[in-house]
């Protein structure tokens, strides 16, 4: 099944998500096969649970975008473990389209997460991977790239976002 893509504004993408403490479960399951569905309908090469309105710290990404399957990522319960270097790119959100903003992440990211089953495991990315890492894990702290932008840059896009809301064009 594919989600609609909650947008900024929506108090779920502002709180911090629960932590999972069952897998393996057929629930568990199909959120994460409609997580990937979801994910590749919005042309996004990551998605948090709470972008479709989910409050569960559950992520999965693809920079590869469907090209290499050992690509899929999911990470349940993730955290980052170590940060190195830094790097400012644009960076976009499923849950503020149309918008972009250069973005200081850092180059290189380690994180500890959990698999479907569980498990625990470490990966280290970087470049895209690691700044989706970040994105997808902020998203499961309650926090949107705008937070990582300056004062007056996300006043300017908060602006632009009520009067779409105004139009009728951000829902």
């Amino acid at each position: 099944m594919i989600y609609p893509i909650v947008k900024f504004g929506d108090p779920v993408l502002e709180r911090q998500a629960e932590t999972i403490t069952e897998f393996d479960t057929p629930e568990l399951n199909k959120l994460l096969e409609d997580m990937w569905e979801s994910m590749y309908a919005a042309h996004g090469v990551g998605l948090a649970a709470p972008q479709i309105g989910i409050s569960k710290r559950i992520a999965v990404i693809d920079v590869s975008f469907k090209e290499d399957p050992a690509a899929k990522l999911v990470l349940i319960n993730p955290e980052i473990i170590k940060l190195d270097g830094k790097i400012s790119q644009s960076e976009g959100c499923l849950s503020i389209p149309e918008f972009r903003e250069n973005v200081s992440r850092a180059k290189f990211v380690t994180i500890r997460a959990q698999d479907a089953k569980g498990k625990w495991y470490e990966k280290t990315g970087d470049d895209l991977l690691a700044r989706a890492f970040q994105h997808e894990i902020d998203h499961l702290h309650g926090k949107l790239y705008i937070h990582r932008i300056s004062g007056l840059k996300r006043d300017l896009m908060k602006r632009k976002i009520r009067k779409l809301e105004k139009a009728g064009e951000w829902k």
